[in-house]
């Protein structure tokens, strides 16, 4: 962490030391990871997914409930009544108990008068025994905290493989921006060195104008790199944020890493990445998860083609000491129970809902199906791609060193004067736009490898 915080000051200020130049692959995927504002709204997700957990575990909270009216009208004390109570939920129905006191001339007939007491219980015998829609909701509600993890990862898996990607581009920026520098400085020293022996008569005047236009083209490629390296860097940037939410900007001494062994995916098994992509791919995962929600949603609706049969009892007893005397002659004279019974007799709406739950599913699975297809489709590809442009870069290498060895021995020959100037830019040219074509196949093979494990969700 310190290390990291160490990186940012320096990414800031503009005087870094020597040891600090080089921004590591490693530390800028850490730092995106940290602070990129895409990861931090991924994280949102999880965190508003564990608020909804929260909200549906309110409905078993116990609730005191009190109710309390009183009338009276010339001179008249028509009623009193007096009702505080605590409702538990259980999984299962709910327990009651509350105290009344009740009174007055003209209150109701099914009241109690006086102080009273009263435990009980309200339970499902038929709809909503096996599930019910506050349980279902909690349920649910676990599934979908599980699914914005998966989203979380979906987002990152995303910003990572444009994160991998946007470095690689800077770093091939770097090394193309130094191979024009390196051949401008064999340029301008060609270019001197011909400008004298020209003055002392060994070369003709057509010799400097061709070394200084063989000059003046590197120098352009040089200004086309120079704009696609700065470029590179403002896009990098776009990645590079601190603590407090700000962007941070490249300083100019900052320069890739450059270590083939952090692109290398020699040791790809593609059968493995395959079957690791179907298992943990987050989008997979995700499908999964929501079938899980649809199954939960398809309990319930079929828990509403029962009939609702609910048992309602509850012990009674004068003043507040509800278990004041109890044994089984207390009970025996002292209850009140009853019975709610609703039964829909074409149930057609319980039919409906239950075979529209049943369409989401299939509709899920077939989703489900596809999306494996496609990602099996997409790491078979890229792993295809990435093969064929690791033979085509053994052969670009290959075709560099030969164009060396031709370059150095024209050079060579040139000294002893048995060649031209003409031929050493041919040579020079061809070399330059090897190189360049080396580095091209490098940058797609390098963002082939990412997209493989982008394409299997595992890049994180």
């Amino acid at each position: 962490m310190k290390f990291i915080n160490t990186l940012l000051f320096c990414l800031v200020v503009s005087n870094v030391i020597a040891q600090q130049k080089v921004l590591s692959l490693d530390d800028f995927i850490q730092q995106v990871k940290q602070y990129h504002p895409i990861v931090k709204q991924a994280n949102l997700l999880v965190e508003k997914a564990k608020a909804e957990i929260l909200i549906a575990k309110g409905e078993f909270d116990p609730t005191i409930y009190f109710d309390a009216s009183r009338k009276t009208l010339d001179e008249k004390n028509y009623y009193y009544y007096t009702n505080p109570e605590l409702k538990i939920p259980l999984p299962i129905g709910n327990i009651k108990t509350g105290i009344e006191d009740n009174g007055g001339d003209r209150m109701s007939s099914e009241l109690t008068p006086g102080k009273s007491s009263y435990f009980g219980f309200e339970i499902p015998l038929a709809k909503g025994l096996i599930i019910d829609k506050r349980r279902a909701a909690l349920q649910q509600a676990k599934i979908f905290k599980n699914q914005s993890e998966q989203e979380k990862l979906m987002l990152l898996n995303n910003v990572l493989y444009d994160a991998y990607s946007t470095y690689i581009q800077w770093l091939a920026s770097y090394q193309l921006s130094n191979l024009y520098s390196n051949f401008i400085t064999i340029g301008k020293n060609r270019f001197r060195l011909i400008k004298i022996a020209t003055q002392n008569g060994d070369r003709s005047a057509m010799d400097t104008l061709e070394a200084f236009t063989q000059l003046q083209n590197i120098e352009m490629q040089q200004l086309d790199a120079n704009l696609k390296l700065m470029n590179a860097k403002l896009e990098l940037s776009n990645f590079l944020w601190n603590e407090k939410d700000s962007i941070v900007e490249l300083a100019q001494n900052i320069i890739p890493e450059d270590n083939p062994a952090k692109f290398d995916a020699n040791n790809l098994n593609v059968e493995t990445i395959v079957n690791s992509g179907l298992q943990q791919n987050p989008t997979i995962q995700y499908y999964n998860l929501k079938i899980d929600a649809l199954k939960v949603e398809q309990r319930l609706k079929k828990q509403n083609q029962l009939p609702t049969l609910n048992a309602k009892a509850n012990i009674l007893n004068k003043d507040y000491a509800v278990f004041n005397g109890f044994n089984t002659a207390f009970i025996q004279n002292n209850y009140k129970w009853g019975i709610d019974f609703k039964f829909p007799i074409f149930l057609r709406e319980g039919r409906g809902e239950t075979k529209k739950a049943a369409i989401k599913i299939k509709e899920a699975n077939y989703e489900l199906n596809y999306k494996k297809q496609v990602t099996q489709t997409k790491i078979l590809a890229y792993y295809n791609e990435y093969l064929q442009l690791q033979k085509q870069f053994k052969l670009a290498q290959t075709s560099l060193n030969n164009y060396n060895s031709l370059y150095k021995n024209e050079q060579l020959k040139f000294s002893n004067g048995e060649s031209t100037l003409f031929l050493i830019n041919s040579r020079e040219n061809k070399v330059i736009e090897t190189q360049q074509k080396l580095t091209e196949i490098k940058v797609k093979m390098y963002k082939a490898k990412y997209a493989i494990d982008w394409a299997s969700g595992l890049i994180n």
